[in-house]
């Protein structure tokens, strides 16, 4: 089978274990069901996902004039705490910035190579968890706002790591930290305005099963743009990124933009 189309995150299901979808073109891949089969991927063109036209991807899977105009590409999504639609004060479309800032927002701690800190949407989890390739994650303080999750998470960044290192959790680095007991280390470094969100009582832990066959012993990053062709054996699929028998990785969020081709053996 054949396919071909523009990357774009994958979509997924939580169920007894994480179902992984790819959209390309008018087909959908149930990527689960590949395991253990020859994938080629090939490089075909990019294609803005924005402007839909065939302009080099600068980041996000947009293209360089997108990226810096287009309200859904502001430094507020990498930087939570720069949001103001709450003061009534726009950066790029306030209107979108509302329907998307002043909506509650989680803090959460999640462990993939790590533990670490990281702000979502509250309608995003588990979506937000699953797409870091968290093992297990718990809530900190749920906020009505996103500049409110982002300076709790500037709070915490002295204390706790807020980047995830893809290798070690593509590896599967074992961890028993207790995320209940972290969250009690941190509440004292909440910010005053945010201290009366704090979900104290909450010690739910999501955990999260991944398909994963074989863990990838050296992680190799498959970089199409360099080689623009590769065949190999599937193995696992964790995060936004998929393994392959021979321990090469593709990180389907990081190419979003490209046009590929896919056939399946």
């Amino acid at each position: 089978m054949t396919y071909q189309g523009v990357l774009k995150k994958m979509p997924t299901e939580n169920l007894e274990q994480v179902h992984y979808y790819l959209e390309l073109g008018t087909d959908f891949l149930h990527m689960n069901q590949l395991l253990n089969k020859t994938i080629d991927i090939s490089f075909v063109a990019y294609q803005c996902l924005n402007c839909h036209l065939e302009k080099e991807i600068y980041r996000q899977g947009f293209c360089k004039s997108c990226f810096f105009e287009i309200p859904n590409a502001g430094d507020w999504i990498m930087r939570p705490e720069l949001s103001t639609a709450h003061l009534g004060i726009e950066d790029r479309d306030l209107e979108y910035e509302k329907e998307m800032q002043l909506k509650p927002h989680i803090v959460y701690l999640a462990f993939s190579s790590n533990v670490k800190v990281g702000v979502t949407r509250k309608g995003q989890i588990p979506t937000r968890w699953i797409d870091q390739g968290a093992e297990k994650a718990l809530v900190f303080v749920e906020v009505p706002n996103r500049y409110l999750a982002g300076i709790t998470e500037v709070a915490l960044k002295d204390h706790i790591a807020d980047k995830t290192n893809w290798r070690k959790m593509l590896q599967n680095i074992d961890n028993d930290a207790d995320l209940a007991a972290v969250k009690q280390q941190l509440s004292e470094f909440i910010p005053d305005e945010v201290r009366q969100y704090f979900v104290e009582n909450d010690t739910k832990i999501t955990e999260l099963n991944f398909p994963v066959l074989k863990v990838p012993e050296k992680v190799k990053s498959l970089n199409l743009l360099k080689t623009p062709n590769y065949s190999g054996i599937l193995k696992g699929i964790k995060g936004q990124y998929l393994i392959f028998e021979d321990n090469t990785v593709f990180n389907i969020r990081a190419n979003e933009g490209l046009v590929v081709h896919i056939a399946v053996n």
